[in-house]
């Protein structure tokens, strides 16, 4: 059922007009920063050659353009996630589901793993983009990897706290403003936590990107991500299943 629920999510995004225009002008803008940082690191590829440990074209054009992406997130995937359950309470569609004989873990998981199958062709776009530059260029693929795996960690965590906050109200922007807010709060944490108060910056999702930024696999960040995500699909679990009591 939880499948049932995904693929319905994820063929409903598809099949929203807006969504492609979404996902055209994330693409157009993913191609403008790394048409530009291309063009930065060919214009002073003369002077890194004579560097003994210069930077190669993935550190230099892939790893910040995966940078930028995990910070256009936070404004992407609340647009997303306000429709998962507050459009649906909106538009009182949520009453079948709520009917329905599935349980409330079925609908979280369901909804979440539709969403997470929609940003995951985002992510594959970008990816697809640095790719390219295998046909000219050797590519660190480690280094890809690692940025990809963090970005789809990172699209997961945020997934999951936009799908609680869009189960607290049944208003979408509200629920996308709300979101919006969490994510933007957590990342003001991370830069204006002192350096050497590591655990205000621990709770800011970005603050763990970065190692994967930079191609590390780190095992605290992989847990830090599935426990975060883990905990809001929890709340929203728990939320939709006292609706399902209270009303």
């Amino acid at each position: 059922m939880i499948f049932t629920i995904a693929r319905k999510e994820f063929r409903s995004l598809l099949a929203t007009p807006s969504t492609w225009l979404f996902l055209g002008a994330l693409q157009f803008i993913f191609a403008w920063f790394f048409l530009a940082r291309l063009d930065a690191f060919l214009q002073v590829q003369a002077q890194l050659a004579q560097l003994a440990n210069a930077p190669g074209v993935t550190q230099a054009v892939a790893a910040p353009l995966f940078a930028t992406i995990a910070l256009i997130m936070m404004m992407l995937v609340p647009v997303f996630t306000m429709r998962l359950i507050a459009e649906e309470r909106r538009n009182r569609t949520m009453t079948l589901l709520m009917t329905a004989p599935v349980s409330s873990t079925q609908i979280v998981l369901g909804k979440f793993t539709g969403l997470l199958l929609f940003l995951l062709l985002a992510i594959a776009g970008s990816v697809l983009m640095v790719l390219s530059l295998a046909a000219g260029t050797q590519l660190d693929k480690g280094l890809i990897f690692a940025n990809a795996l963090g970005l789809l960690l990172l699209a997961a965590s945020y997934a999951a706290l936009g799908l609680y906050i869009s189960s607290l109200t049944v208003q979408p922007v509200v629920a996308a403003i709300g979101a919006m807010a969490a994510l933007f709060g957590l990342w003001l944490v991370e830069i204006s936590a002192a350096d050497g108060n590591t655990a205000w910056r621990a709770l800011a999702p970005t603050s763990h990107f970065q190692s994967f930024n930079s191609g590390l696999l780190n095992s605290g960040d992989l847990a830090f991500f599935l426990l975060f995500s883990i905990a809001f699909l929890l709340l929203a679990m728990r939320r939709i299943h006292n609706n399902r009591i209270y009303g």
